[in-house]
Order: C-alpha cells, then sequence, then structure tokens
C-alpha cells in the first residue's frame, strides 16, 4: 500500500492509518531528512527479525532507531551532560548518534558493547509515527537490491511490493545518508560522513 502524506502538515488520518501498522507489527517505509528508512516498533521482535530477513543483514549489526526529541531520547540511552549539550545544538538533523542504551531498549537492537544509534530527523512525517506509535521506531535505509539508495517512494514500493505493510510517500529525499558520530565516554567520533557538517567534533 503507498499512501501520500504531506510532509510539512502531516494529516493525523494518515499517520493515524501507520501507526496502526506499525502497532499490529507491520513495517513501513517512511521519508528522512535524509533518505527512505524502513521501520517497525522498536518493541516488536517479529517485525525486527522480518527487516532482518528484508535487509539481508547479520543480527550481529543492530538497526538504529528513531526518538522524537530530546526527552524521549533519555529514556532509551545514557546521556551525559556533555551528549546532551551536542546533540541540543544538532537536533533534530541527519545525524545518528551512538550512545550506551538504557535497560527499555530490546537485546536484538544493543550491540555487544551494549551501545545504540539514536536518531531524531528533521522530518515532521516520522517524528509524528514515533510520537503517535509512543515508541522509537527502528531506521535502515531502503536501499536497491544492489545496494542503491532509493529517494522515490514509488520505486520503493516497486521494489519492496508485498514484503513490507505500507509506504509512505513524503515527496523526494535528500538521498544522502546521515553522518554517524560515537559520543561514547564523552569522546565524539565520526564514523561516517554524510549529511550534515560534522566539522566540530574533527
Amino acid at each position: 500500500m503507498l499512501i501520500k502524506i504531506n510532509p510539512l502538515n502531516p494529516q493525523s488520518r494518515l499517520i493515524q492509518k501507520a501507526v496502526d501498522i506499525l502497532t499490529r507489527g507491520g513495517i513501513v517505509v517512511y521519508p528522512t531528512d535524509t533518505i527512505y528508512g524502513i521501520g517497525c516498533d522498536i518493541l516488536n521482535k517479529k517485525a525486527i527479525e522480518r527487516i532482518y530477513q528484508l535487509k539481508q543483514r547479520n543480527k550481529n549489526k543492530p538497526f538504529s532507531f528513531i526518538c522524537s526529541d530530546l526527552k524521549n531520547i533519555s529514556h532509551y540511552a545514557k546521556v551525559s551532560n556533555y551528549a546532551y549539550k551536542t546533540m541540543r545544538r544538532l537536533l533534530p538533523g541527519p545525524y545518528t548518534f551512538i550512545l550506551e542504551g538504557s535497560k527499555l531498549v530490546p537485546k536484538i537492537m544493543l550491540t555487544k558493547r551494549k551501545t545504540a544509534g539514536i536518531r531524531v530527523p528533521d522530518h515532521k512525517i516520522c517524528l509524528e509515527l514515533v510520537k503517535g506509535l509512543g515508541n522509537p521506531i527502528i531506521t535502515t535505509s531502503a536501499t536497491m537490491p544492489d545496494g542503491s539508495i532509493v529517494n522515490d517512494a514509488s520505486l520503493v514500493h516497486d521494489v519492496f511490493r508485498n514484503r513490507i505493510d505500507l509506504v509512505i510517500d513524503g515527496d523526494i529525499s535528500p538521498g544522502l545518508p546521515s553522518s554517524v558520530i560515537s559520543l561514547i565516554d564523552d569522546v565524539p567520533e565520526v564514523i561516517r560522513k554524510g549529511a550534515g557538517d560534522v566539522s566540530i567534533f574533527e
């Protein structure tokens, strides 16, 4: 199913439709401020396993997840004063921060070092999904089988067809992945340069 949602002023009826699918353990493709993401409820293990299968990804490589704001992040990660100040300057935005996960994060979502990748994208649609669901949602890029990035919802829909439950068309995404920054032990480390300025960490 493909539905179009206004990216600047998301229609609450359509957001609720997507939230209902997530609540039932469905998989949804949604726009972000970087690329289209594939996601599900972070607390639904079956849905997470479906995404691992879909992406043919090793279970030792956990997915990142989206929180609705900084306050929401503090439930799911240990946030030091330094991490809080850093994230407050840059979020919402095209960054994934690596932090130590809290007890609320399912084990399947944590690395061996108990860390997790957390995003707060500057995009109303995915933030409304998280707020509506009441839990973070997984985020992994909606890429083609050859690994190339897709930034058009109808193309994503054609590629994945029956393997996902809903594709949200929220216009063309910029098509650049997020920058990934580790804030473990208050030592910033740029893991991946993507969208977003990382010069303050270099």
